[in-house]
């Protein structure tokens, strides 16, 4: 009966179709009848097409838990048996269980190994390394409001790719940052020399949506160029939060309802605050300028040089522990030494700016002033791959797809056909 009045409670305040992100709320349409197949000549019916590595965004990636905690607030389980899906569960989304379910996600910052850890009795893992079915659909049951890479993962399908073969996955805790997540390097080193090697040494394509940009760039950094020149043919990021976005400040201050008032966004803030990579999104000095107006007060305004005082502001120090242990990667942008195609949406409205009127306090609901951009990234963050034409020998092209939103770019038709074109096309 609970599952059923939850099942209830979704299907009449959730929107038609819709996928939650950490970093994005928006639909991706599951196109059904999608029909992206090319016409090739018989040469380019013959090359050897680059295998694709699909990199998620901030939660793109499927968590399974385990239960085993000493307590457990009224009405949440202390103990499960076997693991089962967390993200995304849209049940435990219901007001009754999104308490247990933001505790359980959590994550604990501790500020002399500046390191997080899972919540107390909490067990975390990230199903389907290596397999695009898990960042193809955010939910086991594969129901359409869980797209996410399945469009493009079927529309390379239609044109010759292969999934567990020529199209792979690579999921990672989306929660961390890349100072934390020290595994994602080692794992994606392994499975792109794999995906090269049974593709008859074919170099491989890095698909990247959203956070999945900043964490790809920070794996290509720690490899040679040489390395690089031999297994990677390009990047194609989708949507690359290149420079953060002013929204992880709204997340920061009054937290997140993924645009559904079904959601209460004070437990998802709980959740959301924990976790390093809000800290490594917040906007970059890099591409912020420095007397660029965040968030305006009677008494104050906040610019990217005053952070600290923003964490002050809202009660967060561990925020800006985080945000020092992150600073030293969102302060390299250098260019990643590979081919770079880089496709984004514009002409959606975009948090630019927090208006808290005659308020003084970051604790009250601010007004969004909107700017230019995703609808969740700001334009500045969008095109700051701009900054690597002529700083590498690589190619670097920018497109731009007008009113494409964050999540929305992964069911554009037109996006879709581009990146088809040029991997099926044998470029």
């Amino acid at each position: 009966m609970r599952f059923l009045l939850a099942l209830a409670a979704c299907l009449l305040a959730a929107p038609t179709s819709w996928t939650l992100s950490l970093y994005g709320f928006n639909q991706v349409k599951y196109l059904e009848n999608l029909d992206l197949k090319l016409a090739k000549s018989s040469d380019q019916q013959q090359q050897q097409l680059s295998p694709v590595i699909l990199v998620p965004g901030d939660g793109g990636s499927r968590i399974d838990a385990n239960l085993d905690k000493s307590a457990a607030d009224f009405g949440c389980y202390r103990k499960t048996d076997q693991f089962y899906d967390i993200w995304l569960n849209k049940e435990q989304l219901a007001p009754w269980d999104i308490d247990c379910w933001s505790d359980n996600l959590r994550l604990v910052y501790n500020n002399v190994t500046r390191k997080t850890s899972n919540s107390p009795g909490v067990t975390i893992r990230f199903p389907g390394w290596g397999y695009s079915e898990t960042v193809e659909w955010i939910d086991t049951s594969h129901a359409a409001v869980s797209a996410y890479y399945v469009n493009l993962a079927n529309a390379l399908v239609q044109n010759g790719y292969h999934r567990g073969v020529s199209i792979r996955g690579a999921p990672y805790d989306f929660r961390k940052a890349p100072n934390e997540d020290i595994h994602f390097p080692i794992k994606m080193r392994f499975l792109i020399e794999e995906a090269y090697i049974i593709n008859n040494n074919t170099p491989v394509t890095l698909i990247v949506h959203s956070y999945g940009g900043p964490m790809t760039l920070n794996f290509l950094h720690q490899m040679s160029q040489e390395w690089k020149d031999k297994h990677i043919k390009r990047m194609i990021s989708l949507a690359g939060a290149w420079g953060g976005s002013v929204k992880s400040m709204k997340v920061y201050t009054i937290g997140e309802d993924f645009s559904n008032t079904f959601v209460l966004s004070t437990p998802v803030k709980k959740m959301l605050t924990s976790t390093p990579s809000l800290a490594y999104l917040m906007p970059s000095p890099l591409f912020w300028k420095p007397d660029q107006v965040l968030i305006s007060t009677a008494s104050r305004s906040y610019t990217v040089n005053d952070y600290q005082a923003f964490y002050e502001g809202i009660n967060h120090p561990e925020g800006w522990e985080m945000y020092k242990d992150v600073m030293p990667y969102i302060q390299d942008f250098s260019p990643p030494g590979v081919e770079v195609q880089c496709y984004y949406g514009s002409d959606v409205n975009t948090i630019e700016r927090l208006d808290y009127g005659s308020s003084s306090d970051l604790t009250d609901t601010p007004t969004p002033v909107f700017g230019d951009g995703d609808g969740t990234v700001n334009l500045q963050s969008l095109e700051a791959c701009q900054m690597w034409i002529g700083q590498q020998e690589q190619l670097v092209n920018a497109t731009k797809y007008p009113k494409a939103d964050h999540m929305g770019i992964l069911a554009n038709v037109d996006v879709l056909r581009d990146v088809v074109t040029l991997l099926a096309g044998g470029k």
